[in-house]
């Protein structure tokens, strides 16, 4: 499979790393693309050690990675995906690197959205309202978020699910019929 890891800023932004190696170790080819908030949690550095690609941020040091990372990709899967980055999905924001990245994915590709927030925001109505826009288009999944204590000291849904269910879920997705890039 292979794998475009879209990376936004969070605290449950390191658990993406676990779902790189983990992909690695199952012979996925991965690649990661990331917002600079993203990069205030885990380097970019990481990222290029665990997946053997450089990483891309800055959507303008090659203009059109973008989009041929986009059309490399048989499955994206954006983990933790930030209410920031929802909101800009859900609206048709594509102001950088992952927001380029997912508007030249290829009709009929999987898309898998994990959210992962405060309890809180998650709840809010805008998020909510941008999780059915985004569901209504037919070309994302919602990876709904778990129940869990949180790292504010919350308890409640807003988790980043286990990175073996994200890396299942992404094996999945493509197992169900999603056409392949040549």
């Amino acid at each position: 499979m292979k794998l475009l890891l879209g990376v936004s800023g969070g605290i449950a932004a390191y658990k993406s790393c676990e779902v790189v190696s983990a992909a690695r170790k199952a012979g996925h080819e991965v690649r990661v693309v990331m917002t600079p908030n993203a990069t205030r949690f885990v380097a970019p550095l990481t990222f290029e050690a665990l997946c053997g690609h450089k990483v891309m941020v800055d959507t303008f040091a090659d203009a059109l990675d973008h989009i041929a990372w986009a059309k490399w990709a048989e499955v994206v899967l954006v983990a933790p995906a930030s209410a920031n980055v929802l909101g800009k999905l859900a609206c048709g924001l594509a102001d950088d690197a992952l927001g380029t990245t997912l508007m030249a994915v290829p009709r009929g590709r999987p898309v898998l959205l994990a959210p992962a927030m405060n309890t809180e925001m998650w709840l809010h109505p805008v998020v909510q309202r941008n999780l059915r826009w985004l569901e209504a288009l037919d070309r994302y999944t919602i990876l709904a978020p778990v129940e869990k204590r949180l790292a504010c000291g919350d308890y409640g849904p807003g988790g980043l699910p286990d990175p073996g269910e994200l890396l299942a879920a992404a094996e999945a997705a493509l197992q169900a019929g999603a056409p392949r890039p040549a």
